[in-house]
């Protein structure tokens, strides 16, 4: 495994906690000002010689910018556009060491939260989601129309990724639900996500597998793990408790999922991939400004993940 962590294009408190915690690998998110112009390759060479600069090799795009990734989504009148803006990225990420693009399918509402400071452990504070509080918007989506818009752009990127030897990381929905207000969602169980990387055979498509969601699913996370190995891009270390209508973060040593135990599946499917930890606590002193990414909680979260990854490499 190569242990990541996720970095905004600004040096921030996360850069130091990460570097001092032992990470040399990067996912990294790209600046959404509208000056950062994302078919350049200067001004991505800009942002990772920044991070090269620091100690930090970046290895994942997390997410596909949502300059373009909502309208590829939605596929609406500048779908086309933003693909062929994708597709120069992709070939500008090659020429940086950019090998892995972690994107998701969830349309108009992203990752979804309903509460965003739970109480955990010792008064830390965690994100969550119920069903009963979420407040849907106007739009409208229907699995359908969702269906033929993954498969439109996967049809249209896939010989480009191949090229230019780019992963494909699809993350599921989060959470897992068959639809926010009257928008979609597909990527809620194992089926669908089989449907979305079988259905076009290709060595650059594949998952991010966010154990959580995955849980979350009501999936069996051994079955799904031995199903899905050779697929496994990019792993999101998580955990929670709940249900996928109404869950919260955890610690990550203080959920529902065994995560010794998936680390342990991980090493005995000979899956080594990049990965990273998600969602951390908002700690002790800490005025939240990213509930979930804060900087203090990723000290715990990283020193944890090293100790079980050390743990599960005598299965390798």
């Amino acid at each position: 495994m190569l242990l990541t962590d996720y970095f905004r294009s600004q040096r921030d408190a996360t850069w130091d906690i990460a570097l001092q915690c032992g990470v040399k690998y990067g996912t990294i998110r790209l600046p959404e000002e509208d000056a950062f112009e994302l078919s350049s390759l200067s001004h991505l060479r800009a942002v990772t010689d920044r991070f090269c600069a620091a100690g930090i090799t970046p290895l994942v795009l997390e997410p596909l910018p949502n300059k373009l990734h909502e309208h590829i989504k939605t596929g609406d009148s500048m779908r086309d556009a933003s693909i062929e803006t994708f597709i120069t990225l992709m070939k500008n990420l090659r020429e940086v060491g950019i090998t892995t693009v972690c994107f998701n399918f969830m349309a108009h509402y992203g990752w979804t939260r309903t509460a965003f400071h739970l109480p955990e452990r010792g008064g830390a504070e965690v994100t969550g989601f119920d069903l009963r509080d979420f407040k849907p918007d106007s739009h409208c989506l229907t699995h359908g129309q969702l269906w033929e818009n993954y498969f439109y752009f996967i049809t249209a990127v896939l010989p480009y990724a191949e090229e230019y030897g780019i992963r494909l990381a699809l993350h599921p929905d989060d959470p897992p639900l068959d639809a926010l207000g009257d928008t979609a969602r597909i990527f809620t169980g194992l089926e669908a996500i089989r449907r979305a990387v079988r259905t076009i055979d290709s060595p650059n498509l594949g998952v991010t597998f966010c154990q959580a969601c995955y849980y979350l699913m009501g999936e069996n996370l051994e079955e799904a793990i031995t199903e899905l190995a050779d697929k496994i891009f990019f792993i999101h270390f998580r955990n929670v408790c709940g249900k996928k209508s109404c869950f919260r973060e955890t610690f990550h040593d203080n959920g529902e999922i065994n995560m010794a135990s998936v680390m342990k599946m991980y090493a005995e499917n000979g899956i080594d991939v990049p990965i990273r930890v998600d969602h951390v606590p908002t700690m002790a002193g800490e005025h939240s400004r990213t509930p979930g990414y804060d900087a203090v909680g990723r000290m715990f979260a990283i020193g944890y993940l090293k100790g079980i990854m050390e743990g599960a490499a005598q299965y390798v």
